[in-house]
């Protein structure tokens, strides 16, 4: 298994496969930039993996990573596409089949506005043939979508007892989203993002990731040189009621993480955080 890292979530990857007996391979790079297509290619050329991995929406940097680039490399090839799109679900374009992805799994919590605890999850007719060719079962019961699969289909074999609220909650979500239009949600995401950055611009701060990469639901700015981060975001929390994240890994104490998800990417909130934001750096 090759694993794609450009920051928390890809060495989540790798650490779970790795837990889960998984002969894995990492190719890495620098937090803040994204995926090198030629570097994967080249990668490629040098072994055959059966599944590759990656992040779309590294939220533990703001970088939004080539995946449908990634996925024309192992077109009409064995390996399995394996791709997170727990903060890109909802807020841009994911298009699993034009992409080639195999398998992919998402959350409730970002940019569809639902409480945590599903996650929506797809997979490719690739995907359910390798695991209907597996000489093992799953080792984990739980999440063995073998028999999952045949919960949710036309026999409804018992497998466990479905969280029904949720599922309410996340067609209610959904639904919501289909209201107001795929594309118009997309583009609130990008508006809001856009000013958001001419705000935090406009203070001198300057952004993590070039632009070409930059999520709109997930912003990270450098912080202020000689300012206390955590303390700046404590009084953020304490005073304004407002919570954004702190740098990960080797970006902790260094920059902000601003969330701009589902319902909460609106022109009014932009606009409070900030006028919060000026007062606590001024």
């Amino acid at each position: 298994m090759l694993v794609l890292i450009n920051g928390v979530f890809g060495v989540r990857m790798r650490e779970v496969a790795g837990r889960l007996g998984a002969a894995v391979d990492a190719l890495e790079f620098t937090w803040g930039t994204p995926v090198v297509v030629d570097d994967v290619a080249k990668k490629l050329r040098e072994k055959t993996y059966r599944i590759v991995a990656v992040v779309h929406a590294e939220t533990s940097t703001g970088v939004r990573n080539p995946v449908a680039e990634i996925g024309a490399l192992l077109k009409g090839t064995d390996t399995i596409y394996l791709v997170d799109t727990v903060t890109s679900l909802g807020g841009i374009e994911v298009r699993m089949d034009d992409w080639g992805i195999d398998a992919l799994y998402s959350g409730t919590q970002k940019c569809l506005s639902c409480p945590p605890g599903l996650a929506p999850l797809s997979f490719s007719e690739k995907a359910m043939a390798k695991l209907g060719a597996r000489r093992t079962k799953v080792p984990n019961w739980y999440l063995d979508i073998s028999l999952i699969a045949n919960y949710w289909g036309q026999n409804r074999v018992y497998h466990h007892t479905a969280p029904v609220n949720m599922t309410y909650a996340l067609y209610q979500a959904l639904l919501l989203i289909l209201e107001e239009g795929p594309e118009k949600v997309f583009k609130r995401h990008l508006d809001n993002h856009l000013l958001l950055v001419k705000g935090l611009e406009e203070m001198g701060l300057k952004m993590v990731v070039e632009k070409p990469w930059r999520l709109p639901m997930l912003n990270t700015a450098y912080c202020p040189e000689g300012l206390d981060e955590l303390a700046a975001r404590r009084c953020l929390r304490s005073e304004y009621k407002i919570e954004i994240g702190g740098g990960l890994g080797p970006l902790a104490g260094k920059i902000w993480r601003i969330g701009l998800m589902g319902h909460t990417a609106r022109k009014e909130n932009v606009e409070r955080f900030l006028d919060a934001l000026r007062k606590v750096i001024s």
